[in-house]
């Protein structure tokens, strides 16, 4: 009975590596002083009665590393896409010409970057927060089979493979926080 026991272990890598990809979202909205159609992700605008996505309204290219451009498709929705990106706290001044909005990047001074590398390191820490709840369901799957029947032996070996997972992707978590920090902090 107790061989037919087994944790699932892709469901709790697929988790962890669900919380991976919210930090990588996360980290491609932060602003590094180049331009990237990313940075808007998180900007929505108020649009034919629900909250709309900017990239959902227009265009948005980037055609040099200080520019994003949105080509607007609706020409009422411009006031509205502007607006948003102003009180957005990107700190980027959009600058209309008819339908196209351009926002020019300006350079980070060293406070700015240094405010950022916090802001990543909070983004991190979410993270790592979300994939040791993944290990603890991972710990408690265990518990749970335990009590139904599952020796120590293999109780010991499902500990170490959640506890592995969980230390590869934790690493991992690391590893683009520091990429982001050098990216940030790159002048």
């Amino acid at each position: 009975m107790s061989d037919e026991i087994e944790i699932n272990t892709d469901d709790l890598s697929r988790r962890m590596d669900g919380a991976l990809g919210a930090l990588r979202n996360e980290f491609a909205s932060l602003r590094t002083g180049r331009a990237s159609s990313q940075m808007l992700d998180p900007i929505h605008v108020e649009a034919y009665g629900q909250m709309t996505p900017i990239n959902q309204l227009g265009t948005v290219n980037v055609p040099e590393p200080r520019m994003v451009t949105i080509n607007v498709w609706d020409k009422s929705m411009v006031g509205k896409v502007e607006k948003a990106i102003r009180i957005s706290g990107l700190g980027i001044n959009p600058q209309l010409n008819g339908t196209i909005i351009m926002l020019p990047i300006p350079e980070l001074n060293e406070e700015r970057r240094r405010e950022l590398t916090k802001v990543a390191g909070d983004y991190a820490e979410r993270a790592r927060v979300a994939i040791r709840n993944v290990r603890r369901d991972g710990m408690d799957q265990i518990k749970k089979a335990k009590a139904a029947g599952m020796s120590e032996d293999d109780q010991k070996f499902w500990e170490s493979e959640v506890q592995d997972l969980t230390d590869k992707h934790i690493a991992l978590v690391d590893k683009a926080l520091e990429t982001k920090q050098a990216e940030i902090m790159q002048v």
